[in-house]
């Protein structure tokens, strides 16, 4: 009797299925991880799968606009990889070895050829988000987690969660692009990290529900706001949803933020980049109280969930703002 063949696994059909699919997927490189950087490898993860997936969009834009112009494949090739052809449509320059393809391809790693070691899947990671923020240093500098290769990552399982971030469908959920579905699945993941480090998760997540009562009173349609303590961004990223589902334009607020803890700042600044949200988190991380990033900011909102249980805070006497 031949033996049965498995059954196809078919694709992630909604949203749901989607975000709970890539939810157990990540789940299995929990292991001896602490929450705090199995957090950081799953969203730097999904940060880099999303500007792969607009770089790939682009790049076959541009490949058809050089085609209807008449252009043969030599001209194409020495014309497509042209940085500023992406940067001007607000999608970041993916070196190729950055690339979700190319990650796929080496999900295992690679072999020794010809004198050049061979490398884990943690440090192709790595190197791809060094090559990223070089490549787009005026915005991803320090932004990117380094952190692929390190001794709590189980390579194996790494090498199962490309193939399957790689395999599962971004697209064709609904009317939603490519860049909303991996937004929602990025904040998707900030509650469920959230959730799992308990009275920890709100130094860098606020329910979404608290954030948007506190948009929709303020209720910022244009002009500048403010967060002085502004964790993963979800004020931002609520401030923009709110003016688009009120019909107007996002591009008339200017955002500005600053955050006290490095993986939070790094975050934010992953999170807006993926909403296509283009805001002022300052140069890096540090304390509103000590040292203000915006001295210069007047802003028209100012919209926080401070962190109240802080107790050991100071303030500078020569500070105009106390």
């Amino acid at each position: 009797m031949p033996p049965k063949k498995k059954a196809a696994v078919s694709a992630p059909s909604t949203m749901k299925e989607l975000k709970d699919t890539l939810w157990k997927a990540a789940d299995k490189l929990r292991g001896s991880m602490d929450a705090s950087q199995y957090k950081d490898v799953i969203l730097g993860l999904v940060f880099l799968k999303y500007v792969s997936d607009a770089f790939d969009e682009r790049r076959e834009q541009i490949r058809e606009e050089l085609v209807a112009d008449g252009m043969d494949d030599e001209q194409i090739a020495d014309l497509i990889d042209d940085q500023d052809e992406y940067v001007g449509s607000g999608v970041f320059y993916v070196p190729e070895t950055a690339r979700w393809t190319y990650l796929s391809q080496n999900a295992k790693g690679t072999q020794e050829v010809g004198g050049v070691a061979g490398k884990t899947i943690g440090q192709i990671v790595d190197d791809a988000m060094r090559s990223l923020m070089t490549a787009n240093a005026s915005v991803l500098s320090g932004t990117l987690p380094i952190l692929y290769n390190n001794v709590s990552v189980d390579q194996r399982r790494l090498g199962e969660l490309i193939d399957l971030l790689g395999d599962t469908r971004f697209t064709g959920h609904g009317a939603k692009k490519a860049r909303d579905v991996l937004g929602e699945v990025y904040e998707y993941f900030l509650e469920k990290f959230a959730r799992a480090e308990g009275k920890r998760g709100g130094e860098f997540y606020t329910p979404a529900g608290v954030v948007r009562v506190l948009v929709e009173v303020l209720e910022p349609y244009n002009g500048r706001v403010y967060d002085p303590c502004c964790g993963s961004g979800g004020m931002f990223v609520q401030t923009e949803k709110f003016i688009e589902h009120h019909g107007g334009n996002p591009t008339q607020v200017a955002v500005y933020g600053q955050e006290l803890n490095q993986r939070t700042w790094q975050m934010a600044r992953m999170n807006l980049a993926i909403h296509g949200v283009t805001g002022d988190l300052a140069d890096r991380w540090e304390d509103t109280f000590a040292q203000d990033k915006h001295p210069d900011l007047l802003a028209d909102y100012v919209m926080a969930n401070p962190p109240f249980n802080i107790k050991d805070w100071s303030r500078r006497e020569d500070d105009k703002r106390w």
